[in-house]
This record gives structure tokens, C-alpha cells and sequence, in this order.
């Protein structure tokens, strides 16, 4: 438990919390910004009672995450009725009026709110909080961008005033978000990627080799070493850019460990425990690395098997995680040490290895040294 607010969220606390004006809050991942966004709702709660907020969230991991959470912290405690609304969960008509907020995808958002007219628990939004407003520049862009103009469309119609909160990684163009938003002089602010609560380093390593899995298996070894140097006992993240890469990259981790004579170095459970966990597993990659103490964490994986391994990393029991992008954006799994093999991935559109967006590439950074 935190005693107080960490400088970013002091600076920020008086325009969100005693004002409704717009607010563009660009802050570097690790910072706690899920906090602002709650200060808005709070304040929301209090002011205009029988409003409704919603949540954007760019991926429905993201979106699972912060129901569950939610739901412990607001419903249990406050009282209020939190509700997801993504393209694999949509609650009756009833339960959307009961909702005090909702956790929405912006696909199913601008699907829902072009009805806005007939549909009274649209009217009735007089807060939208937008995280990760970043990714305004990437391919789901223009939805965030329909979402935002309708809002603001809506709000001019019924006449009731809807206040926007865009959460976002350090910007490097806050204005033009800000005026896009409707925000005056107050209301934005803007931090350098330099003020991380946790200060990172960052080392980087090139690799030659024209193609691309055999230098994904050279980076192997090098990986193992940085393990051993710079995390030996504290958890490791580490991303790859396919399903069929983290199986190749913990079974290659497992025979490094094996050949320094102590292969279940990762592992800090008894192995009986692990075994009898391991047989419940229906992932068959998954069920025979994580008995080693790493552990794999893709979009294929059903979700028994992803909450094992994600509980199991949460307690720091298995101390490897090998996982794909998605994660990065999703759950808050906490570590020490990232590293990110390769910056590239397959496109299926084009048919050839790109560059990953830069957003994505600092958002796999930001994983390392959260504040718990």
C-alpha cells in the first residue's frame, strides 16, 4: 500500500480531482497513470451522481485486467457497478443501464455508441477515459479517433457536458493532441520519459545474420547471459514476436541451465507441487518448460493454462516468461529484467519482417521495475 500520491500524479491531482475540465496526461509507462484515471472517476462519482464513465482500453486483456481489478477496488468497496463491454462479453441491455462504468474496446465502442440516439446508457456517459491514446498513430488509430468525435458530437446534442482523459506514454506532440481534445491551457501535461518512478537502463546488442530464425537462436545464449548477469534470482521478461518463438526460446534456456548442472535454477517451488500443476496443463509446450521454472505466455494459450502461468510468475515461484508483444500491453506482471529479442516481426498483410512501432518497443521496456 502506497502512504502517498508519487510526484507525477501530485502535479496533476488538482485539475482532476477539484475541476472537469479535459485532461492529456503523457507520463512514461511504470508512472501510475491508471490512478489518474481513477481520481477522474472518483470525482465524477461524487459531482454528478447517475453518471456514467467509460474506460477505453486498446486490448481485452487490458480490458479483463481492469474489470478484475476494478471490481475488488470500486465495486467491493464504493459500491459502484462496473461492466466489460468487448467484442467476447456483451451484458444485456439491463445490466448496461445498471453500470456506473464501463470497460469498453474502442471497435465495440463505435459500434455501440452510432446507435447513441435510441440507446439512453449513451446519453448518459458524461466521462471517457481513453488509456493509451498513443496509439492513435498505429492501425486502430482512427477509431480512437470516431470515438472521441462522436462523444464530443453527442455532447453537443444533449447538452450535457462530457469530459475526456487521455492517458498516453511521454508524448512528442502533446499540443496537437491536447487541442484535438478540446484542452486549453490547463489541463496538459506532459513528462519526460526520464522521470520514471524507477530509473532503467538499457542495454542494447546487435546481431548479424540475414535471416531471421537463425539469428533469433544466436540471441539464446546471449540471453541466458544476461540472465546470469544482471537478474540471477529476480524475474525475468522475456518478448518474441511469435507463438512458435517462445517454445524454441524457453526450451533453449532450459538446455543452457542443464549444461551449468543445475537445470531447475529457475524454479522456486517444490517439484512436486509443480509436477501435480503441470499434469493439469493442455498446452504441451507449456507443460513441459514449466516444470524447469519457465514459464510461456502467448494468445493460444487457453485460459486455465494463462492464469497458472500468470499467477505462478505474480508470486515469483517460475522466474521466466516468455511471452509475445500482447503482453506488453495487457497484464501488469511486474519484473526485473526485460529483454526483447529481435525488434522485428512477421506481417501477414505484406508477406515480410517489419519493424515493430516504436511505442510497442518502449511499452516492453516499461514492463521492467513497476512499482508494486
Amino acid at each position: 500500500k502506497f502512504s502517498h500520491f508519487n510526484p507525477i500524479q501530485s502535479q496533476v491531482f488538482h485539475a482532476l480531482y477539484h475541476s472537469d475540465v479535459n485532461v492529456l496526461v503523457g507520463a512514461p509507462t511504470g508512472s501510475g497513470k491508471t490512478i489518474i484515471g481513477e481520481l477522474a472517476l472518483l470525482r465524477l462519482f461524487t459531482q454528478r451522481k447517475g453518471a456514467k464513465a467509460i474506460y477505453v482500453a486498446p486490448l481485452k486483456a487490458l480490458a479483463r485486467e481492469r474489470l478484475l481489478d476494478w471490481r475488488k477496488k470500486i465495486t467491493a468497496n464504493l459500491g459502484y457497478n462496473v461492466q466489460e463491454l468487448t467484442g467476447d462479453i456483451t451484458p444485456d441491455v439491463e445490466a448496461l443501464k445498471q453500470a456506473d462504468l464501463l470497460i469498453v474496446t474502442p471497435e465495440k465502442w463505435d459500434s455501440i455508441s452510432r446507435g447513441w440516439e435510441k440507446r439512453e446508457y449513451v446519453q448518459s456517459v458524461e466521462l471517457v477515459i481513453i488509456d493509451e491514446i498513443h496509439l492513435l498513430g498505429v492501425d486502430r488509430g482512427p477509431v480512437l479517433e470516431v470515438i472521441v468525435s462522436r462523444m464530443r458530437f453527442i455532447a453537443t446534442q444533449t447538452n450535457k457536458p462530457i469530459r475526456f482523459v487521455g492517458l498516453s506514454t511521454a508524448l512528442a506532440n502533446p499540443r496537437d493532441l491536447a487541442d484535438w481534445l478540446g484542452i486549453d491551457k490547463i489541463g496538459l501535461y506532459n513528462f519526460r520519459p526520464s522521470v520514471r518512478p524507477i530509473p532503467m537502463t538499457i542495454h542494447i546488442m546487435g546481431f548479424p545474420g540475414k535471416h531471421y530464425c537463425p539469428r533469433m537462436a544466436t540471441m539464446n545464449k546471449p540471453c541466458y547471459a544476461a540472465i546470469r548477469e544482471h537478474s540471477p534470482n529476480k524475474p525475468v521478461l522475456i518478448f518474441v514476436s511469435s507463438r512458435r518463438q517462445t517454445r524454441l526460446t524457453a526450451l533453449d534456456l532450459i538446455s543452457y541451465c542443464a549444461s551449468d548442472d543445475n537445470p531447475k535454477q529457475f524454479l522456486n517451488m517444490p517439484e512436486e507441487e509443480i509436477t501435480s500443476l503441470a499434469a493439469t496443463i493442455s498446452d504441451s509446450a507449456l507443460r513441459d518448460t514449466i516444470v524447469f521454472g519457465i514459464g510461456i505466455h502467448h494468445a493460444g494459450l487457453n485460459n486455465h493454462d494463462r492464469s497458472i502461468v500468470e499467477e505462478l510468475f505474480l508470486t515469483t515461484k517460475i522466474q521466466i516468461l516468455v511471452c509475445t508483444s500482447t503482453l506488453a500491453w495487457g497484464v501488469n506482471l511486474p519484473c526485473h529484467l526485460v529483454i526483447v529479442k529481435g525488434t522485428e516481426y512477421y506481417d501477414g498483410k505484406t508477406k515480410r519482417y517489419v519493424d515493430m512501432p516504436v511505442t510497442d518497443v518502449l511499452q516492453m521496456m516499461g514492463r521492467a521495475g513497476r512499482p508494486q
